[in-house]
């Protein structure tokens, strides 16, 4: 063995030890009652988007947001949030129908980040569909006042040839 491999040795060992201690303290909040929160607040998401309710989607945006949706080639800040809505709309598509897959909800103090995918179902004037799975993530904050989530940034991805 040489003197690396020694060194290496306890580093690994310590890492071992340590990584079921480290572990606890992030996985619960995938279930707490915040995590919880914040989830509806994504599948409220899509519920304002399938209605079409442009004004109480702007609402769960915080003012200074920042994000990158997939569909736009340059990121967007608040003013620019429903632009993907309005050019389903304005094509005369409507969101008929929306799958959530809950990955995995972070929460750093009054923070929480939320990871899912999505696969929606758009459907032209004549009915026919177009359906498509993306990935998103998106930061929440806790308003203090108010105790109510927005989201401050967000990105969101087409999802791998493997549909993950």
């Amino acid at each position: 063995m040489t003197r690396h491999q020694v060194t290496r040795l306890p580093l690994q060992a310590l890492a071992l030890v340590l990584l079921p201690a480290i572990l606890p303290a992030t996985l619960p909040a995938q279930n707490s009652p915040a995590a919880d929160e914040v989830w509806a607040q994504e599948q409220s998401y899509w519920h304002l988007v399938q209605t079409n309710d442009l004004t109480h989607y702007r609402a769960l945006w915080d003012q200074n947001f920042l994000g990158w949706p997939y569909v736009s080639p340059v990121p967007v800040r608040k003013p620019h949030i429903t632009d993907w809505i309005t050019a389903h709309t304005n094509n005369g598509e409507s969101l008929k129908s929306c799958d959530l897959e809950r990955l995995t909800i972070q929460l750093t103090g009054d923070l929480a980040t939320a990871t899912y995918r999505a696969t929606t179902t758009w459907v032209d004037k004549q009915g026919a569909p177009t359906t498509s799975t993306m990935r998103v993530i998106h930061t929440w904050r806790r308003i203090p006042r108010t105790s109510e989530w927005q989201i401050i940034s967000g990105m969101s991805a087409p999802v791998n040839a493997d549909g993950k």
